[in-house]
């Protein structure tokens, strides 16, 4: 949990200073090929929390791109979308995700969906970036299984990614092919570009200020995609916008799109 509060202020620091910072405005064209992502929908943690039905609606219905949504593991070894790995920010309980069954979930917690629910609801109408969070995986082979059937309504890459800060959660995916997979850099970006260059991965995705230029370049110029985070301003996405990264992920995507729309006619 100190770690997620770190991350905060990290991100806050970052986006006032980059927010400050007086930007371009893209030309029309990048404008129109904005592609943005809802990080884990358009939620404020108060009235509407984040990875919920209602935070995913949102976006859906006003016609952004993409969503990011966390994907955890119950005890009887049901994929939920949740981030964290217990209850404490967010309701208020110590209790681990992984002690507790779907069932026990559901009940105690409704508004948490399945990763089922989440497909069935949204595949095909939005773009799903699917972190995979690092866990323990007391059954690999039937928790491959569980993940290969349900992403089996979706076709990889067009309709789907598959994201984890640490690439080594992807061999527990055996249904997709390795250009569905998107590691998560942080300080280490370097050493996930390397990993995602040999092993022929669809691209990184990382915060912008870790994910240079030279990165973004490299990457692009042998056909892989590029997406950073979080844009949260006017400028800060406009920055991104004339960057040239593929994907730009934000926790505002309705208030970006907005922007973008203004500025784009």
């Amino acid at each position: 949990m100190i770690s997620f509060w770190i991350e905060k202020l990290f991100h806050s620091i970052a986006d006032g200073l980059i927010a400050a910072l007086p930007q371009d405005l893209p030309s029309k064209e990048k404008l129109e090929e904005c592609v943005l992502v809802s990080h884990r929908g358009e939620h404020d943690n108060r009235q509407i929390l984040e990875n919920t039905l209602a935070a995913f609606d949102r976006v859906r219905d006003r016609g952004i791109w993409g969503m990011e949504l966390d994907v955890r593991w119950t005890k009887d070894l049901q994929p939920i979308v949740f981030h964290d790995a217990d209850f404490q920010r967010l309701f208020g309980f110590t209790s681990m995700v992984n002690s507790m069954t779907m069932a026990e979930i559901s009940s105690e917690y409704p508004l948490i969906p399945s990763l089922e629910e989440v497909i069935l609801r949204y595949g095909k109408k939005l773009h799903l970036m699917i972190e995979i969070k690092e866990e323990a995986y007391p059954d690999p082979a039937y928790q491959s299984q569980v993940m290969g059937d349900l992403l089996s309504r979706l076709e990889p890459q067009k309709d789907f990614h598959i994201l984890s800060m640490n690439p080594g959660m992807f061999e527990f995916i055996h249904s997709v092919p390795p250009q569905t997979f998107l590691p998560i850099a942080q300080t280490n970006v370097h050493a996930l570009s390397e990993i995602a260059i040999e092993k022929n991965y669809g691209g990184i995705t990382g915060h912008y200020l870790f994910v240079t230029g030279r990165v973004k370049t490299r990457h692009q110029g042998i056909g892989q995609k590029v997406g950073t985070g979080y844009a949260n301003s006017r400028n800060c996405l406009f920055r991104e916008i004339n960057r040239g990264v593929d994907w730009i992920f934000s926790d505002k995507a309705l208030a970006m799109q907005s922007i973008v729309s203004n500025f784009g006619h």
